[in-house]
């Protein structure tokens, strides 16, 4: 035999409000940070479309002074520099697959010769594309293209720091492009760019000369998708009106007005329904009220009959002659009058 379960009682229906409240308001607090995430991937793929629709310009308008930052605005610009490759601090990045690929990206330091600028003798490393591993294992590839020698003319993309690497690599490799790392990695070490690095690093584009084996070039990086963020928000969003809903759906179906045997028996599935039958019910079953004109012919007419009764005649018999309407209609409008 099943158990009847009671009413909820008040400290219930409160720890269930309560409860309610405190989800929505986390529903709420994720989609506004699902919100910031929309606005900044929004601002990040702006930036990155204006960045590879603008035409590139001179080093020295773009490339921060040694010991400064690369400002947002200016990251994925394209700038064009003069200057020669350090082909012997070649740096090896690891495990950054491109393409679902495993590939090493190909650093070499690049000293910039604009001479009466800021950026004359700035070492900017440059990562000139990638290599697939080796077919004997993933320690090293099997070969590494060397850059163009001499005096070359680069385009590349500016890039801002990553931060520096936590986890060791094996000897001219590092796990981040960090540019004290990549030159401490290098053979000789980095000493000899103190005081000439900036927190930025280039993605080139092309050479000018072209070097003599081929590299394969990084692709164009795909923008962040904000729309997934706001479809994330819509849905935090609504999960917050669900809770509070959910709570006044079993507050109504509990505590609200109910179907009783009688709404069941006469086939109502509804409590809005039920009721609202009921109500016309009601209203039908009230007596009809009756008019002052309605009372006074009923006066009348009892008074002809009594009238006739006493004169001995018979009221019925009367009332059934063809000019019996026509009389006590004439006796009502003389009475009225």
């Amino acid at each position: 035999m099943s158990e009847v379960r009671g009413a909820r009682t008040r400290r219930q229906w409160v720890v269930l409000a309560v409860g309610a409240v405190l989800l929505a308001l986390v529903c709420l607090l994720a989609a506004k940070w699902q919100w910031s995430r929309y606005d900044l991937h929004k601002a990040q793929a702006e930036q990155l479309t204006s960045a590879y629709g603008a035409d590139p310009v001179p080093v020295a308008d773009l490339l921060p002074a040694p010991g400064e930052p690369l400002p947002a605005h200016d990251v994925w610009r394209s700038v064009t520099a003069r200057g020669h490759y350090e082909p012997d601090r070649t740096v090896l990045l690891r495990n950054r697959p491109v393409d679902g690929g495993a590939v090493f990206h190909v650093l070499v330091p690049f000293v910039v010769d604009a001479p009466g600028t800021p950026v004359d003798g700035v070492v900017l490393v440059v990562n000139r594309g990638t290599v697939p591993l080796s077919s004997s294992g993933a320690e090293r590839p099997t070969d590494v293209p060397a850059p163009p020698s001499g005096e070359v003319t680069l385009v590349a993309r500016l890039r801002a720091d990553e931060p520096a690497p936590t986890k060791s690599a094996p000897a001219g490799q590092v796990q981040s492009i960090s540019t004290d790392a990549v030159l401490a990695a290098a053979q000789g070490g980095g000493s000899w760019a103190d005081g000439r690095t900036t927190a930025a690093y280039g993605v080139m584009s092309s050479e000018d000369p072209a070097a003599a084996d081929a590299i394969n070039p990084l692709p164009a990086p795909d923008p962040p998708d904000p729309d997934t963020n706001l479809s994330y928000t819509v849905q935090w969003l609504i999960f917050a009106v669900g809770m509070v809903a959910a709570y006044a759906v079993l507050w109504r179906r509990e505590r609200g007005p109910k179907l009783t045997a009688g709404d069941l028996l006469a086939g109502y599935d509804d409590v809005d329904a039920a009721r609202a039958a009921r109500q016309e019910a009601k209203r039908s079953a009230r007596p009809k009220k009756t008019s002052l004109e309605d009372e006074e012919d009923a006066i009348v007419d009892a008074q002809l009959t009594a009238d006739r009764w006493a004169a001995g005649e018979d009221a019925t018999a009367d009332d059934a002659r063809p000019d019996g309407a026509g009389s006590d209609a004439q006796a009502r409008e003389t009475s009225s009058a």
